[in-house]
């Protein structure tokens, strides 16, 4: 029996382990880095054992640290959660030969699932050979052999592109995860990605514990998950259960596993590859069939042999993944102090509770939302209205994309969305969301309220006062702004203290029935509407929680201060961060054209390329490999200049920089983030 497990993981799936311990009455140890000594994962456990340092590769991606934790603390059992050391066949050994139980699959199986190339051949399916191909073949998904996550993805359509684009797969994966293979795929455009979840004990019993549908994706990773994969025919979910079940038996397979597959628009299944370990979306499975798939995992590392059968499945689940990111600005990732996380009426994980700060050195997830009905519209209704409804004040989120993606009358029609749905439909989903005038006209009165007017009225009326909002979904990380950030949008509201109330000499339709500090209450063609107001001490954001929504504002000086503005042509730092790497031969007095790349940042495990924001020449560069940046800080400057044919070539202003631009390639991610590759194996 297990007494005491140690989880060689953090955040939100450290907790998720703890919770079924706590309530198995198994004693719990944590490890954490020094940016984590205070996290809600340490916070949790019974005990907890530092890593020194703040890197993943000094910290949690070290094994024998992680080891010789677990004895330090007594603990009798590792669970290595996801993502890090999860699929490491070296960490499993080391862990037995520790003489502690490891809470996995064998060494060998994850060995041989490790690497993508290994694992279709063990199913007979043959990889292509990235240098060999041709024309024919095109497109093509360039992908690494060992880990997941997106790390190492490049999409290739021409010929001409290939060797660089070779080049940069096998060098970011070779950064990632230590090993440079690369292997093609052909590229499918309109796939849906379909995995099974698979739970095998050590005495032959092997459960296909039903499908999950994941094509919600951006830069291959899944923001919304959802169990049954929906419009699934009966013939193909059971061809997908036996080419499950058939890689779990080649491996000899133990514990919770996932096989994942693309189907094409005509049905087609196309194996991918197995991951060995617990997915970030296994709440969804555990919704459908009622069964905590950790405490599963504890049993059978244990010894205990599951039941010939797996349990019934009932209804229907969906899971949203709330990240810390700004989806209108490419998904870049947003730090800062998480002030409220509140989703109501349905399941939550996290690694993150209200005051706990969301840092640069890990993934972007705050949360997983998840909701179970009885059908699938029910679930996507349910799951809507609570984010919808849900307090998130901190970081800008992608709460609202998340909303609007399950309203979508593309996924809610059951099986017809696909892997590219947000390419086709991003713009539409980070619109500015409707109603912002009447929460920004809330959050003034609000603000007025929290300052009392004088004592008694005068029959003169009073002069109109102002404020002025920015819309803060572009506001960066801690506090909305950085130096040099500029907002999108915004709102000017002028009102005016009358005999019992407000006026708004802007606003005739709105009549105000009543204003606090904290809660606002309008009339706007005839229906009476609450608007809730946090403003928190010492920060110019303003968060205003409204019946149809929630709104960002970043509070707007009267009078901006001139030595706020920066020169023309200044690169801003988009997000605080690292600088992996500068363009080559990159130097001062270089001619450079808009929208070149620059150089690159690395934040929250994503790589986000800066580009020239004009075609010019760099009067300034202020940025090295291995520089630590902070929110708004100063990389570069391109003066404008005329291109040698004598017309003006300036680019748009794509970054949060303002005259910098940020892209962010179709490939970074994390390893703790499931591999949600487009591309399917030859069949």
């Amino acid at each position: 029996m297990i007494e005491t497990l140690l989880v060689a993981n953090r955040g939100e799936i450290a907790c998720r382990v703890f919770r079924t311990c706590r309530d198995l009455g198994i004693r719990t140890v944590a490890v954490h880095s020094d940016p984590d000594a205070g996290a809600l994962h340490v916070r949790e456990a019974d005990a907890a054992v530092r890593l020194p340092g703040a890197a993943p590769a000094d910290t949690y991606l070290r094994g024998d640290l992680v080891v010789a934790a677990a004895l330090a603390a007594g603990a009798d059992a590792v669970h290595p959660g996801y993502g890090f050391l999860s699929e490491s066949a070296a960490f499993a050994r080391e862990v037995e030969a520790a003489g502690l139980t490891w809470v996995g699959p064998p060494p060998g199986a994850v060995e041989a699932m490790a690497s993508k190339t290994r694992a279709k051949r063990l199913l007979g399916v043959e990889p292509l050979d990235p240098d060999a191909l041709t024309e024919a073949d095109l497109p093509v998904l360039v992908k690494a052999a060992a880990g997941g996550g997106g790390r190492g993805m490049r999409v290739v359509r021409e010929m001409a592109a290939l060797p660089g684009e070779l080049a940069a797969a096998r060098a970011e994966a070779l950064a990632a995860f230590g090993d440079g293979e690369v292997f093609a795929e052909p590229y499918l455009e309109r796939g849906r990605h379909v995995e099974v979840q698979l739970l095998a004990d050590a005495h032959g019993t092997v459960w296909p514990l039903g499908t999950r549908d994941c094509s919600l994706q951006r830069r291959h990773q899944k923001v919304v998950e959802e169990a049954p994969a929906p419009g699934l025919p009966e013939a193909l979910v059971e061809e997908l259960y036996g080419m499950a079940v058939r890689a779990a038996r080649a491996v000899g397979y133990r514990g919770a596993g996932t096989v994942e597959f693309l189907v094409g628009p005509d049905g087609t299944a196309h194996f991918l590859e197995m991951n060995t370990r617990l997915q970030v979306e296994h709440p969804v499975t555990e919704a459908v069939y009622g069964v905590d798939l950790v405490a599963l995992q504890l049993r059978v590392a244990e010894g205990a042999a599951l039941p010939p059968e797996p349990p019934a499945p009932r209804g229907h689940a969906v899971e949203a993944r709330l990240y810390a990111e700004d989806p209108a600005r490419s998904f870049a990732p947003q730090t800062g102090t998480l002030h409220a996380l509140d989703v109501p009426g349905v399941r939550l994980d996290t690694g993150y509770a209200a005051g706990d700060a969301v840092g640069v050195h890990y993934d972007a997830l705050l949360a997983k939302a998840v909701a179970h009905a009885p059908t699938r519209a029910e679930a996507l209704r349910l799951l809507a209205r609570a984010l919808e409804r849900a307090r998130v004040h901190g970081p800008v989120t992608n709460r609202d994309l998340l909303v609007r993606s399950l309203r979508h009358p593309e996924f809610a029609e059951p099986g017809r969305a696909d892997t590219g749905f947000y390419a086709r439909h991003l713009d539409a989903l980070t619109a500015p969301l409707p109603g912002g005038r009447y929460a920004a006209v809330a959050a003034a009165l609000a603000e007025a309220s929290a300052r009392p007017g004088p004592g008694a009225w005068r029959n003169l009326p009073s002069r109109p006062r102002l404020r002025a909002y920015g819309d803060g979904a572009g506001a960066g990380g801690a506090g909305g702004g950085g130096a040099g950030v500029p907002e999108a949008g915004g709102h000017e509201v002028r009102y005016a203290r009358v005999r019992g109330g407000y006026a708004l000499p802007d606003d005739p339709d709105v009549r105000v029935v009543s204003a606090t500090a904290r809660e606002v209450r309008l009339e706007v063609g005839g229906v009476v509407r609450p608007y809730r107001v946090t403003v928190r001490p010492g920060s110019d954001t303003v968060h205003v929680d409204g019946p149809d929504g929630a709104h960002r504002f970043t509070r707007r000086p009267r009078f901006p201060d001139p030595a706020e503005r920066t020169a023309p042509g200044s690169l801003l730092a988009p997000m605080p961060g690292t600088v992996v790497r500068v363009a080559e031969g990159l130097a001062a007095g270089a001619r450079v054209e808009a929208g070149r790349p620059l150089l690159w940042l690395e934040a929250m495990k994503m790589e986000h390329q800066v580009t020239a924001p004009a075609s010019g020449v760099l009067t300034a560069l202020h940025a090295a490999p291995g520089d630590q940046v902070e929110l708004g800080a100063l990389l570069a400057v391109v003066d404008p200049a005329p291109a040698p044919d004598g017309r003006d070539r300036t680019g748009t202003p794509g970054g949060p920089g303002g005259p910098g631009g940020l892209d962010v390639p179709d490939d970074p991610g994390g390893s703790e983030a499931p591999d949600g590759s487009q591309a399917p194996a030859a069949p």
